[in-house]
């Protein structure tokens, strides 16, 4: 296996189309889980947030704290790890 050239272990999945897949499936996930949400919504309060990564940059938007701090945790967490790829991989 060469890295960085785009090859992948699965015969015919390239990693545009595994990102392709993934995004997808994520959409899908996040409409089943509004359903769920809505179909159970007897007295809850809902909470929620959302993070935007440009480039080792996190923008974190959240309904309260709560959820801000844990979204914070992840996207540190991610960018770490965004970063260890790349200087395994000798982008760095």
């Amino acid at each position: 296996m060469v890295w960085g050239r785009g090859e992948s272990n699965f015969p015919y999945l390239s990693l545009v189309s595994l990102g392709t897949i993934l995004i997808v499936a994520g959409m899908f996930l996040a409409l089943f889980v509004i359903i769920v949400s809505l179909a159970r919504s007897g007295g809850l309060k809902a909470r929620g947030g959302a993070v935007v990564i440009i480039g080792p940059f996190p923008i974190i938007f959240g309904s309260d704290k709560e959820s801000a701090k844990i979204l914070l945790v992840l996207s540190i967490i991610l960018v770490g790890a965004l970063i260890a790829l790349f200087l395994v991989q000798g982008y760095f």
